[in-house]
C-alpha cells in the first residue's frame, strides 16, 4: 500500500490524509502497516506530526533491567552472529543496541527491502546478557536504542564498526584508520537564547538493505521534539574518509512556542586543554577531540578559530551568506602531541560539513562550555539560518558531512599548525604579560612553501574596541617551511573579551586563512 504526497484529484489527497495518519498511528504503536516507505512518504509524516501535539515516549524500563549499574550494562552484548543481513553475506551488516541506564527510550526500527517493509522489534535471544541475572523474556518488546553498521573499513576479511545512532539524535562515524571522538547531531535547538536547550530525537528509523557488492548503505530517520518534526535521509560511504549525504525536510510545530536557536548540522565536541591553553597539572600536552572550528564563508574567506575550555560559557557568532563549509576539526595528527596510548587522540576525525543547495545567510554559532574533564563534550558548533520557516511549512536542507583522518580539508593557501600563548625569555612582569598576552602562531601550507625566505610576508593583525594590537611580526620557520606570527596585544578592559584577527599577506595577496581568536576573561 505505498502513498506519496503527490495527487491530481482531491480525493486522492484526503484518501492519502486517512493513510497518513493511520501510518502515524501505526508507528506510534510500534508497527508497520505499510509495504513501501520513500522519502516522500517520510517527508509527509515528518509533517503530520508537526500538526499535532508532541507526544513523549516513556523511559520507564523493567525493574531489574533498571537496576544495571554502568559496568553490568557493557556486559550485555550484542550476539555477532545475528547481525542483520549476516546470513546474506552482505558487505554491510547492523548490531542493534540494548535499552538500559543512560538510554531508556526506545527507537523502533524497521528494515527497508524490494519486498517491502518489515520490523526489526526487539528480541532477547539477540543479545547475551553476560554475567548478569535477569530474566530478558519477561520483558516483551522493549525496543532499541539505537544500532550501529559494519563494513570492512581496514581489512577486508573483518567488519569494523562504520557508524552509530545512539542516543536523542546523535550519531558518529569512522573513516580508515580513525578512533571514535567528535559526533553529529539531527538537530539542535535552543543550545543558547532560548528558556534552555531542547534535545530532539530519531523516534524511528529505516535500514535499506545494501545490494551484493555496495559500496554505500542508506537510512532513513524520523525525528521529533516538542518544537519540532523532521525527515532524514543518510547515504554513507565509507572510505578513508567516510562521508555522508544528509538530506533533511523540517517542520516546527505549530502551537508549541517559539524557537530561537535552530542550529542545522550541529557538530559535539571535546576539549579540555591544548597548546593554546596547556595544563601543568596533567601529563598529556593536548586533551581534545577537536583543536579548532573551520569556516569557508561565501566571500571565499578561510577562518580558523582555536578552541578553549573557558571558565564560563562562550558564545561566538559568524555571521555569512552562502557558507561553503564549517568543521570541527582535529588538525594535530601527531602522536607526541597527546601522549595518550589508550584515548589516541590524534586518530579522532575531523568532521566537515559541505552544504549542498542554497542555505542562504545565517551564522555559524560556535558554544564553548567549562569542563573538568575529557569525559564531557563541551563544544557545540551548528549553522543557525536568518530565517525561519512558518509552523507547518518545510525547511528543507542538505549537505555532505565527511569524517576526516590524515587527508582533510585545508585551505588552499596556508593554514595555521600551531597557536600558543605566553612569552620566552621578557623582562615584562607578571602583570605586564596577563595586560599584554603574547600569541606565537605558525602557519604552514603550499602558499608559503613556494615562496623565497627573504619575502616580504606581512602579518595583517587587528584587535577590535577592547584591545590595542602592539607587535605583529612575521618571519620564516625553516622548521616547518612555513612561517611564524608574534603577536602582542593589550587588553584595555581585562573584564571583556577581546576579538583578534591575523592572516598572512604577501604583496597585496591573501596567502593564508584569517586566524580569528577571543582572549577571554580570566
Amino acid at each position: 500500500m505505498p502513498w506519496s504526497t503527490t495527487s491530481r484529484h482531491s480525493s486522492s489527497r484526503a484518501l492519502q490524509r486517512g493513510l497518513g495518519a493511520l501510518l502515524f498511528a501505526c508507528l506510534a504503536a510500534g508497527w508497520s502497516a505499510v509495504q513501501a516507505m520513500d522519502w516522500n512518504a517520510l517527508g509527509e509524516l515528518a509533517r503530520q506530526r508537526a500538526q499535532t501535539p508532541f507526544q513523549p515516549v516513556g523511559d520507564k524500563l523493567p525493574e531489574d533491567l533498571a537496576a544495571l549499574d554502568y559496568d553490568q550494562m557493557r556486559d550485555i552484548r550484542f550476539r555477532t552472529e545475528r547481525s542483520l543481513w549476516r546470513d546474506q553475506s552482505l558487505p554491510f551488516e547492523a548490531q542493534f543496541f540494548h535499552l538500559g541506564l543512560y538510554q531508556k527510550r526506545a527507537v523502533r526500527l524497521h528494515e527497508l527491502a524490494p519486498e517491502g517493509v518489515t520490523d526489526l522489534p526487539y528480541r532477547s535471544a539477540d543479545y547475551n546478557m553476560g554475567r548478569n541475572t535477569v530474566d530478558p523474556t519477561a520483558w516483551g518488546d522493549l525496543g532499541h536504542a539505537g544500532f550501529r553498521l559494519h563494513y570492512p573499513l581496514n581489512n577486508p576479511a573483518y567488519k569494523d564498526e562504520l557508524v552509530v545512532f545512539l542516543g536523542a539524535s546523535y550519531f558518529r562515524a569512522l573513516g580508515a584508520g580513525q578512533q571514535y571522538g567528535l559526533s553529529a547531531r539531527g538537530l539542535a535547538i535552543d543550545t543558547v537564547g532560548g528558556q534552555g536547550e531542547e534535545f530532539p530525537r530519531f523516534t524511528d528509523f529505516w535500514l535499506q538493505r545494501p545490494a551484493p557488492g555496495a559500496t554505500e548503505v542508506t537510512v532513513l530517520a524520523l525525528l521529533d521534539s516538542p518544537r519540532a518534526s523532521g525527515a532524514y535521509r543518510f547515504v554513507i560511504r565509507p572510505g578513508a574518509s567516510t562521508t555522508m549525504t544528509v538530506t533533511s525536510r523540517l517542520f516546527l510545530r505549530a502551537g508549541a512556542g517559539p524557537v530561537n536557536t535552530l542550529g542545522l548540522a550541529p557538530l559535539t565536541s571535546m576539549f579540555l586543554h591544548g597548546e593554546n591553553q596547556p595544563n601543568d597539572n596533567d601529563f598529556r600536552p593536548e586533551v581534545h577531540d577537536s583543536d579548532g572550528l573551520m569556516m569557508h564563508t561565501g566571500d571565499g574567506e578561510w577562518l580558523w578559530r582555536p578552541l578553549q575550555n573557558p571558565a564560563q560559557i562562550s558564545v561566538s557568532s559568524f555571521t555569512m551568506r552562502q557558507p561553503r563549509g564549517f568543521g570541527l576539526m582535529q588538525r594535530d595528527r601527531r602522536f607526541a602531541s597527546y601522549e595518550d596510548i589508550e584515548a589516541r587522540y590524534e586518530r579522532r576525525p575531523s568532521a566537515w560539513v559541505r552544504p549542498l543547495g542554497d542555505w542562504g545567510a545565517g551564522r555559524v554559532e560556535l558554544v564553548q562550555l567549562r569542563t573538568p574533564d575529557e569525559t564531557h563534550d563541551n563544544i557545540v558548533a551548528y549553522w543557525v539560518p536568518a530565517t525561519l520557516p512558518a509552523p507547518g511549512q518545510p525547511l528543507d536542507f542538505a549537505y555532505e558531512l565527511s569524517w576526516q583522518g590524515e587527508a582533510q580539508q585545508t585551505p588552499p593557501g596556508a593554514w595555521v599548525v600551531q597557536s600558543r600563548r605566553g612569552y620566552g625569555y621578557t623582562k615584562l612582569s607578571a602583570s605586564e604579560q596577563q595586560r599584554q598576552p603574547q600569541f606565537v602562531l605558525d602557519f604552514a601550507g603550499p602558499a608559503l612553501e613556494a615562496l623565497p625566505a627573504d619575502a616580504a610576508v606581512r602579518a595583517v593583525a587587528s584587535a577590535d574596541a577592547n584591545g590595542r594590537i602592539v607587535e605583529a611580526l612575521a618571519y620564516p620557520n625553516p622548521t616547518q617551511r612555513g612561517w611564524r606570527v608574534t603577536l602582542r596585544v593589550e587588553r584595555l578592559d581585562p573584564a571583556r573579551p577581546v576579538e583578534l584577527r591575523v592572516f598572512l599577506q604577501h604583496q597585496n595577496n591573501t596567502l593564508s586563512e584569517t586566524w580569528t581568536h577571543a582572549v577571554l576573561p580570566e
